[in-house]
């Protein structure tokens, strides 16, 4: 009973904490999604000079541990920007806090996994459709935008789902460079309680909870959007 007492507790710390790896979560997502696009359709319709780079990206960021790139990042600019003009630019009180450092870090990983679930499904989509549209003189952007990414969208989705369920828990990671999201208050919690698992079960069971919620989401935002490839129902005579 004193462990349960604990556990709930804590509760109320990693419940404040939650907006914090939530803001993690939805801006890895965003801008991950929006580089992964960008460079998918440089290693699929890119000339050398352009779908090398988007592979070597891939490649880098896909074949290393993202605890090492958070490292990277955070020390390695967090010493160069000091130096240059950005140290007296309006961008400074917003370079010197981490929780930007991790952003960018969360997001060039995520880009780099989606950028290869993307190009699968680019390359997926029927050749048909892509010839039919250029048959009635629909520009190369035109199809791209109106006919292939979204189609490819619809056909990665699981994917990027599972996608974004691991970058939610790889938030916690962001601890490590002094950001106080959940995991990073799980370890205050710790540290002041003298108590080792109470504040790690409390911080998985708000995990547990986020994940469950976003699976119904982007279970029903999936089923929403591939309504032409379910099943008819059969009508009742």
């Amino acid at each position: 009973m004193e462990s349960l007492a604990h556990l709930v507790a804590f509760l109320p710390p990693l419940v404040a904490a939650m907006p914090l790896t939530l803001f993690l979560t939805v801006t890895g997502v965003v801008f991950g999604l929006l580089m992964g696009t960008a460079t998918a359709v440089a290693m699929v319709y890119g000339r050398r000079i352009s779908a090398w780079p988007a592979k070597a990206f891939t490649f880098a960021f896909r074949g290393t541990p993202l605890l090492v790139q958070l490292y990277l990042i955070y020390y390695g600019l967090g010493q160069v920007l000091p130096g240059t003009f950005i140290r007296h630019s309006f961008l400074w009180p917003y370079l010197r806090d981490g929780l930007w450092y991790a952003v960018f870090a969360l997001s060039l990983n995520q880009a780099a996994y989606n950028a290869e679930v993307i190009r699968g499904a680019i390359l997926a989509v029927p050749k048909g459709q892509t010839e039919a549209a250029m048959a009635v003189g629909m520009r190369p952007f035109t199809i791209l935008t109106r006919i292939t990414l979204p189609q490819a969208l619809r056909l990665c989705l699981p994917v990027l789902t599972s996608d974004v369920i691991i970058l939610l828990k790889s938030t916690s990671l962001a601890s490590t460079i002094t950001i106080m999201e959940m995991m990073g208050t799980a370890r205050m919690l710790q540290r002041q309680s003298l108590l080792i698992f109470e504040p790690l079960i409390a911080a998985g069971l708000l995990y547990f909870s986020v994940v469950v919620v976003l699976t119904r989401v982007m279970a029903e935002v999936e089923r929403r959007l591939t309504l032409y490839r379910q099943p008819a129902r059969p009508q009742q005579g």
